[in-house]
């Protein structure tokens, strides 16, 4: 089966040198480790196949981005098992946390023993493009499991759909971190449903807002910096829980072009804020977000 499914390319092997140094203790809140599938094979129903996706080259971005700490996620590509991402951590426990997937088997023993061995979130990704799909009596389920340890809640999901998921995502007992600007998009404008969905999400106070993925929200060819006036308009309403994550090592693109510079998305975030803006979205809201 897997030779009908499509692969993708890897990161790019150089990144443009950003133009400021964040100060220590600040982190990318979304990478994923994958493969080789030698060792953690993909998912049957994957839409591509990645490349592996080393730890020690992951690092190797960190460094040139000048920061410390990371959250590892989990990647429908890697299919249900969370063992990558445990290892992960295990590797490099004063720099990683972990986000898992957890599905209807999970049970307070399973979230104490993740808890233990780095886990502090729970992703549930079912963004069409990328596999996956929403089942709220689950995520009511896992909810129940995690809320002693109180980890948060991650979504990724289309854009499109968040004008109806709004009302839920709302009623979400436990903090919600959205994923890549809600993957709204940007070209429709500030007044778009979408967008404005997002908005009003954010000024719940258990909401928060990853400022990721401006490749995948902006226009093809568009510059990252169309994604700016969405960015300061959620600053507005929650500066105090927003976070920025690289995504590396971007999966899903097939053409060079369009596969994303580190160092330019990174220059985007410098670009939209101030210093102590960057330094709140940095360092110190997910360091909040990890109870850390």
């Amino acid at each position: 089966m897997s030779h009908q499914i499509p692969p993708c390319l890897g990161p790019r092997k150089t990144v443009s040198a950003p133009s400021w140094r964040p100060p220590a203790g600040c982190w990318d809140t979304q990478f994923h480790v994958l493969g080789p599938e030698s060792r953690h094979p993909y998912s049957p129903d994957r839409h591509y196949t990645p490349p592996a996706a080393r730890l020690e080259d992951y690092f190797t971005l960190l460094d040139a981005l000048g920061l410390e700490r990371a959250f590892v996620v989990h990647a429908n590509t890697q299919g249900p098992c969370n063992d990558i991402y445990l290892e992960a951590v295990g590797q490099a426990p004063e720099r990683l946390l972990a986000v898992v997937r957890l599905d209807q088997t999970c049970t307070p023993e399973t979230v104490r023993d993740l808890h233990r061995r780095g886990a502090r979130g729970v992703r549930f990704a079912f963004n069409p493009q990328h596999g996956g799909r929403l089942d709220p009596s689950i995520v009511q389920h896992v909810l129940r499991c995690i809320r002693p340890w109180r980890w948060f809640v991650q979504l990724h999901f289309d854009g499109a759909r968040l004008p109806e998921l709004e009302d839920w995502i709302a009623g979400l007992d436990a903090p919600v971190l959205i994923d890549h600007l809600g993957r709204v998009a940007i070209a429709d404008g500030l007044d778009s449903a979408p967008q404005r969905a997002l908005l009003r999400l954010s000024q719940q106070r258990h909401v928060w807002v990853k400022l990721s993925g401006a490749d995948r929200v902006c226009a093809p060819g568009a510059s990252f910096d169309t994604a700016i006036p969405l960015m300061r308009r959620l600053a507005e309403n929650a500066l105090d829980r927003l976070t920025w994550g690289s995504d590396w090592p971007h999966t899903g693109y097939f053409a060079p072009a369009r596969t994303p510079d580190d160092g330019t998305l990174f220059e985007t975030l410098i670009r939209a804020f101030p210093v102590e803006d960057r330094i709140a979205i940095l360092r110190d809201n997910p360091g909040r977000l990890a109870g850390s």
